[in-house]
C-alpha cells in the first residue's frame, strides 16, 4: 500500500536512514522523529547529503509518531523505553515496527536478551494491546540499505501477535528489497534479537562481511 506516511523515529543511524531512503523510494511519505526538532533536522540534512533523492520531514518524536501511519523504532536498547514513554498516547491502533536489539557493550558479541524474554515483548508489554508491536530488520547489514540499487541477500524475521500487522510489515519489507516471513508472535522476536550478536560474532572472524540469515527450503505446495 502506497502513499502512506512512516514516522521512523531514531532515523539518525543506517538502518533508520536505509530503510527512509528504500520506503521513499517505494511511494511513502517519511518522517524523521528525534527527541529535539534540531535533531530531527539534523537527521534530515544528513540524509539529503547521502540521498538527495529521499524527500523527508523533521518533526519531534512525539509529533513524528502522531503524523505517522506506521511508525518504526530505531533507538539504542538504552533508549527503547523512555522513546515509548514520549510517544505512547500516539500509537493506539496503530503499527509500531520495533527493531530494537538488546546489545549491551562492550559485550556486544554475547546473547543478552532482557527480563522480559527479549525488547520487543518488553515494547509490547509497556505500550498494551492497543498497540501493534512488530519486531523485524534485526538482522540487516544496515549500511547496505543505503544503497537501493543494491540486493539484499538476508531475509527478514517478523514477529508479532497481530497476523495481519505480521503481513503488513512483510509486505514493507518486500517494498524494501527483502523477504519477510511470519516468525510467530512477539516472544519469538527473541530468536532474531539474539542473532544479532551472533551474526557479529560471524563478521569478527573476517571471513565474510554483512552476514545475514536466508531461509531455504522446499515449496510446499
Amino acid at each position: 500500500m502506497a502513499n502512506e506516511t512512516i514516522a521512523i523515529l531514531g532515523g539518525t543511524g543506517d538502518l533508520g536512514t536505509g530503510l527512509a531512503i528504500r520506503w521513499s523510494r517505494a511511494g511513502h511519505r517519511i518522517i524523521i522523529g528525534s527527541r529535539t526538532l534540531e535533531k530531527a533536522q539534523a537527521a534530515v540534512a544528513a540524509l539529503a547529503e547521502i540521498s538527495p533523492d529521499t524527500p523527508a520531514e523533521a518533526m519531534a518524536n512525539a509529533d513524528a509518531a502522531a503524523a505517522g501511519d506506521i511508525v518504526v523504532l530505531t533507538v539504542p536498547f538504552a533508549h527503547q523505553i523512555s522513546t515509548l514513554e514520549t510517544v505512547k498516547p500516539h500509537l493506539a491502533g496503530k503499527i509500531l515496527i520495533d527493531v530494537t536489539v538488546p546489545l549491551m557493550p562492550p559485550k556486544v558479541g554475547t546473547v543478552q536478551l532482557p527480563a522480559e524474554g527479549c525488547a520487543a515483548k518488553r515494547a509490547q508489554d509497556f505500550l498494551g494491546d492497543e498497540v501493534h508491536v512488530v519486531s523485524a530488520f534485526q538482522n540487516i547489514a544496515a549500511d547496505l540499505l543505503q544503497d537501493p540499487t543494491l540486493a539484499i541477500e538476508c531475509d527478514v524475521l517478523v514477529a508479532g501477535n497481530s497476523k495481519d500487522a505480521r503481513q503488513r510489515v512483510i509486505d514493507l519489507a518486500a517494498e524494501a528489497g527483502m523477504n519477510g516471513w511470519h516468525a510467530g508472535p512477539i516472544a519469538n522476536s527473541a530468536a532474531a534479537e539474539a542473532l544479532t550478536s551472533i551474526l557479529i560474532q560471524i563478521n569478527r572472524q573476517g571471513v565474510l562481511s554483512h552476514s545475514g540469515i536466508k531461509i531455504v527450503g522446499q515449496d510446499a505446495h
